[in-house]
C-alpha cells in the first residue's frame, strides 16, 4: 500500500483516497485566440512521459478534495515530496543527475 502526504491535510494518506491528475506545471497560454491550432494541440495533448523523475499533480479526492503537486520517480513509484499549488519543487532532475 502506497500512502501519500496531502500538503493541505498534512497527513499520510492511502493511495486510495487520491487521484493522478497529470502533468504539473503546465502553462496555459495567456492569449489562446492568438496562437495557431498546432501551439494549441501541443498545450492540450503533448505531455512528458519520462522514466524516472516527474512532477505531478494529483486531486485528495477522497479528503480535502484539493489539487497539489507531487514528485515522483516513474521507475520505482518512490514519491520524493509533495507539495501545494503554485509552489516550486525543492527535488529537480538536475539533483537526481538525469537531465
Amino acid at each position: 500500500m502506497l500512502l501519500i502526504h496531502c500538503p493541505y491535510c498534512e497527513e499520510m494518506r492511502e493511495e486510495e483516497e487520491f487521484s493522478p491528475a497529470g502533468q504539473a506545471h503546465i502553462e496555459r497560454p495567456l492569449q489562446p485566440e492568438d496562437i495557431s491550432d498546432e501551439q494549441w494541440a501541443h498545450y492540450l495533448f503533448f505531455r512528458k512521459n519520462p522514466r524516472g523523475l516527474h512532477h505531478e499533480m494529483w486531486l485528495h479526492a477522497a479528503g480535502c478534495r484539493k489539487y497539489f503537486n507531487a514528485t515522483r520517480n516513474t521507475a520505482t513509484y518512490e514519491i520524493m515530496e509533495t507539495y501545494k499549488m503554485g509552489q516550486a519543487p525543492r527535488v529537480t532532475a538536475n539533483e537526481e543527475g538525469q537531465s
